[in-house]
């Protein structure tokens, strides 16, 4: 990942390094948990991870795992391959690269290694039921269901009961799959350390409101991966003061992500990930700097439901009120806070049609957007890791035609 100085000069970020260092001593230590005894659990990004990290099990991710996947640009060939098992070409481009290289051991870094438990949480969308349930039938390993219902304006007391007694089946499930007991002393320092992870990470997309921005989007998007992985560890919290602290070094010398920084975006949906770096070549070369986006904050938008003296109860709250189980209106509401607090001139959707639920309501957030902000929006449409149904020249044509509209607006 690389930024630019004032003087032109490409300048990589300090902590990529150390990134890629802690993923790949991650990745080492889940393929050889046959051999230090640690049990693998296959989870959902919105699942709550936390209570796994107390019981020492090693969180794989297969939507991370999908990213990687899309990144590698092998997500159209085993997207083709899920297909010929029969899989719907309209199904999530994560569920089918993940389910296509599960049996085929392929893909990056050899496949992910073989579960010994998998946790669905539904508060993403419905699609991961079904996806792990046929995990659970090809590898014959136990699958807790983390139900949460669809929050449309309030989270009521019956619905807070409700996914509360599900966290004590939760542990109860983890201690007979990993026969040990549940730590409660740990729980609380695990809890400690996620919310501590999760304010840094914040803060350090909250560099960018600076003007003009040291980091974009498609940084975070890469910067992402420990928040999602590693949540509730120490380690995560040690790189993300790092990260902030080389942030705020750049703002101080100038290094910014674009250096005419001119025209200031908001990203929202997933990344499209096999044209990351053709997409943010794209942006800058028109002055434009995509300084925010509402994937990489909801790993830290439901903090606000956190009590940090009580954070297994207020798990209930966090866990259900995430930015993909809440009502258009309230998803709206988040977008014009960011629109505000990062001073954004237009807004780019990405209609993903991996995604249902995120992309399902874009286009009355769009009016929203628009009719109370005044800020112009366009679309690019596409799947996350199946580069098959990506139009380059389309969404060039749609790029250029948005950016000529704010040129417009601004009297540039």
């Amino acid at each position: 990942m690389n930024e630019t100085s004032t003087t032109g000069k490409p300048r990589k970020f300090r902590a990529a390094k150390r990134m890629r260092e802690i993923m790949t001593e991650y990745y080492i230590a889940a393929k050889g948990a046959a051999q230090s005894g640690k049990k693998v659990a296959w989870i959902t990004s919105g699942g709550p991870v936390e209570p796994l990290i107390v019981m020492d099990a090693i969180p794989v991710y297969p939507e991370n795992y999908g990213a990687m996947i899309g990144a590698s640009h092998m997500g159209g060939d085993l997207c083709a391959q899920a297909e010929a098992m029969g899989y719907s070409s309209d199904l999530c481009s994560y569920a089918r690269a993940d389910i296509a290289s599960a049996r085929a051991d392929g893909g990056p870094i050899g496949g992910l290694p073989r579960p010994d438990m998998l946790i669905c949480c539904n508060n993403i969308c419905g699609t991961v039921l079904k996806w792990y349930e046929a995990h659970a039938r090809y590898f014959g390993v136990p699958l807790f269901i983390f139900d949460t219902p669809f929050c449309h304006t309030e989270f009521p007391d019956i619905a807070r009961a409700y996914v509360r007694s599900q966290l004590d089946e939760y542990v109860a499930f983890l201690e007979n799959t990993c026969g040990r007991p549940f730590d409660t002393g740990k729980s609380v320092e695990v809890g400690r350390l996620s919310l501590q992870a999760q304010r840094l990470w914040q803060a350090v997309l909250d560099t960018a409101a600076h003007r003009p921005a040291p980091m974009t989007a498609f940084d975070a998007f890469f910067f992402l991966a420990l928040i999602v992985t590693l949540r509730g560890t120490g380690v995560v919290v040690e790189f993300y003061r790092e990260l902030l602290e080389e942030m705020n070094e750049r703002i101080g010398q100038g290094v910014w992500a674009v250096p005419n920084e001119r025209y200031r975006l908001l990203w929202d949906n997933l990344p499209v990930w096999y044209r990351l770096k053709w997409l943010s070549d794209t942006f800058a070369a028109h002055d434009a700097c995509l300084v925010a986006d509402t994937y990489t904050t909801a790993w830290c938008g439901s903090m606000k439901y956190i009590d940090e003296s009580d954070f297994f109860d207020s798990m209930a709250e966090a866990y259900t009120r995430i930015y993909l189980n809440i009502g258009i209106d309230e998803m709206a509401q988040t977008v014009f806070s960011m629109i505000d607090k990062y001073a954004v001139d237009g807004v780019v959707m990405h209609s993903n049609r991996s995604c249902k639920p995120y992309s399902f309501g874009q286009y009355d957030i769009m009016r929203m957007i628009q009719d109370q902000k005044g800020v112009p929006c366009m679309l690019i449409e596409s799947h996350m890791t199946d580069e098959r149904s990506f139009s380059e020249s389309q969404t060039l044509t749609r790029i250029e035609a948005f950016m000529e509209m704010l040129r417009q607006k601004k009297g540039d």
